[in-house]
């Protein structure tokens, strides 16, 4: 089972893949937002690429984990592409993600300059792993 994570913002959407197995999540792109809403054909060639199974997208929660506007308008692109991209659709708790994301490139020593073209698609490799994990414990699918 291969998954496709996204984490879907207003301006940038991060794109990250697992490996064939399930277990391990890697980054792979950063797709523009706005273009996607025209067309989803650069995001339907990375699912083809990978053969993607399923579609895992991060939704932003509010601290106390509750879903808020953005929360919506994320379910809602989410569903756009999922039909599109003709898979089942899941979804991950986001908190935190870009946070992480940003300490784990920090910590390999990339400045903030550098962040910004990577930032989005290791927020989304972040979220797709706590998705794989969670598959993972016992109880749980």
């Amino acid at each position: 089972m291969r998954a496709l994570g996204l984490d879907i913002g207003s301006v940038r959407v991060g794109v990250a893949v697992s490996d064939p197995a399930g277990a391990v999540a890697s980054p792979v792109a950063v797709l523009d937002a706005r273009s996607l809403e025209r067309d989803l054909a650069p995001l339907a060639r990375l699912a083809g690429d990978y053969d993607a199974d399923v579609l895992v997208v991060g939704l932003p929660l509010t601290l106390a984990g509750a879903e808020g506007t953005q929360a919506a308008e994320t379910r809602a692109a989410a569903a756009r592409y999922a039909r599109a991209l003709g898979v089942p659709l899941e979804f991950q708790d986001e908190r935190n993600s870009s946070a992480e994301a940003r300490r784990t490139m920090r910590a390999a020593g990339l400045s903030e300059k550098e962040q910004r073209g990577s930032l989005d698609k290791v927020a989304a490799a972040i979220v797709l792993q706590a998705w794989l994990d969670a598959r993972r414990k016992p109880g749980v699918r």
